[in-house]
């Protein structure tokens, strides 16, 4: 085929399909897509630099803003950081209030990755269900933290606030109803011959070009990678069963499939978390400024997650960065675009759940 049946068009960054501001510019030859060139820098706050004026301490609230739907989780990579410089020992409570709320938190995040995905097939009640699913957890997180999406409830040394005896049976109760409609809405993405279609196969990465391009979280464990930040046993996974979720393939299937048995992991281990919570301290004091520099990580819905602080021994960081899983899963999907359909694109760039706004910062 000739060059001049060649074309580039853009894709985005307003899309009915994205849920957030990036653009993809597609060369194609007809409709098949030869290559994928992305064009970010649409919703770009500043937040780094915002941080290095701020007190440490404000800053727990600032990089809660850094995403919405992991408010909780960028939260606590921020503290883990700075209790590391500090030599801050978090009480062994707290560390399982941190579990069960980032598991809450995950389980949100698939749920609205999933409700975006039948949205896109056109499925909108399927759409419906799926974020009628995400309204339970999402009050589980409002009865024991007081809000929905930034919770607030994180700090250097712990957390805000405890959960009481009648707040963890809510969460005990939302569960329940929850995997009830689990049984009701994942048949129709596990077996539904339209899904299928168009998931099985579309946008395939093999685990070695995975690796090599540094894909993280479902879209690295579809490709049968198995590496899951939470087996390192930080905070109180150590002391929970857990074991991460592998798929083969891959593809966009393979991606939806880690997210969708990822929503039951996430459910035992906040039943564990729940079983096995000892008493006392919910919050460590904080004496003093932090000083040095420490790279923190931690596993957030989309990926590994990585914050560098560097602190002076003053009340305001040397230096302060993020390197947000969606940004290292965007090389990945460039790899996954050639040779697909261009109506496969919007669903392709779907199955790495991209946050921008995370990315941008």
């Amino acid at each position: 085929m000739s060059e001049e049946n060649r074309s580039i068009i853009p894709f985005g960054p307003q899309h009915p399909v994205f849920p957030e501001p990036i653009q993809l510019r597609l060369v194609l030859q007809d409709e098949k897509v030869i290559e994928a060139l992305p064009m970010i820098g649409y919703v770009h706050r500043g937040l780094e630099k915002i941080a290095e004026k701020k007190d440490f301490h404000q800053n727990v609230f600032l990089v809660e803003r850094l995403c919405g739907i992991c408010s909780f989780m960028h939260a606590w990579g921020y503290c883990q950081g700075i209790e590391a410089l500090m030599n801050i020992q978090v009480p062994d409570r707290a560390n399982y209030l941190r579990v069960i709320w980032a598991e809450l938190h995950r389980m949100h995040s698939h749920l609205l990755y999933l409700g975006l995905v039948a949205d896109a097939f056109g499925f909108e009640n399927l759409f419906m269900q799926a974020w009628r699913c995400r309204e339970e957890i999402l009050d589980a997180l409002e009865a024991t933290a007081g809000g929905r999406v930034l919770l607030s409830v994180c700090t250097i040394g712990g957390v805000r606030k405890d959960i009481t005896q009648a707040g963890f049976q809510k969460i005990l109760n939302a569960l329940d109803r929850v995997e009830k409609q689990f049984r009701e809405i994942l048949p129709p993405f596990i077996h539904d011959y339209s899904v299928k279609e168009r998931l099985v196969g579309v946008g395939t990465l093999t685990p070695e070009k995975a690796y090599e391009l540094g894909a993280v979280g479902p879209t690295l464990r579809a490709c049968g990678v198995k590496w899951d930040l939470r087996e390192t046993g930080y905070a109180a996974y150590g002391r929970l069963d857990f074991k991460p979720v592998v798929k083969e393939g891959g593809d966009s299937y393979a991606r939806t499939m880690v997210r969708l048995d990822e929503l039951y992991t996430s459910a035992s281990l906040i039943r564990q978390a729940i079983q096995t919570i000892p008493a006392g301290e919910v919050a460590a004091p904080v004496k003093g400024n932090p000083t040095g520099e420490f790279v923190s990580r931690l596993e957030q819905p989309r990926g590994e997650v990585i914050y560098y602080v560097k602190g002076n021994g003053t009340k305001n960081l040397d230096r302060f960065r993020v390197r947000t899983p969606t940004f290292a899963n965007l090389a990945p999907l460039l790899a996954m675009l050639p040779g697909c359909e261009l109506a496969d694109v919007p669903v392709i760039v779907l199955s790495i759940d991209p946050c921008i706004s995370c990315t941008e910062r």
